[in-house]
């Protein structure tokens, strides 16, 4: 008799959804004070021309391209794949699977170990910058980080919703069968 994995995937696939926005979430939740806290202070046409340059930039970069052309679909992918697919790793660290840490092409694990990387030290520079010019900087990472979120939901509304979801989990062959 095969096993119900029903209930296992689908709370996998909510527990990976959830633990990305949450972590994306509080990076917005501890930005947003200090891109807030911008224009309490007069800024110089220089101070301006960087927020609006920082902003726009950030919000292709970082909001379109690397979460609505990246990240959000192959979280939904990775989710979709997991609701399918669970096993207990996979369902108990869901949150490390759908961002691509583990079960993943060794392209993709590659990449999501130097993002992450690139992002740990980008956040630690960010910290030696004062303020209005590192809320000038925050002030465009809330923006990337909030239309991340915005995609992260639209393209899980499109894999659960829709009778086919074409894009890939980036699941190695050797993870497929486990």
């Amino acid at each position: 008799m095969k096993q119900d994995s029903t209930i296992p995937g689908l709370f996998g696939a909510i527990w990976g959804f959830c633990g990305a926005v949450m972590l994306i979430s509080y990076a917005v939740w501890r930005l947003a004070p200090l891109a807030m806290d911008t224009f309490n202070y007069s800024l110089s046409m220089l101070q301006w021309t960087a927020l609006t340059v920082n902003v726009v930039f950030m919000a292709y970069s970082e909001g379109y391209k690397g979460f609505q052309q990246a990240f959000a679909p192959r979280v939904a992918a990775r989710s979709l794949y997991l609701s399918k697919n669970p096993s207990f790793l996979r369902v108990s660290l869901a949150p490390l699977f759908v961002i691509g840490y583990f079960d993943a092409t060794r392209h993709r694990m590659i990449i999501s170990y130097l993002l992450t990387s690139m992002i740990i030290v980008l956040v630690v520079l960010t910290r030696m910058v004062d303020q209005p010019w590192r809320g000038i900087i925050d002030a465009g990472v809330v923006v990337g980080l909030v239309w991340g979120l915005v995609s992260m939901l639209y393209f899980m509304l499109l894999a659960f919703g829709e009778k086919e979801f074409s894009y890939s989990p980036e699941i190695p062959h050797a993870a497929t069968n486990t």
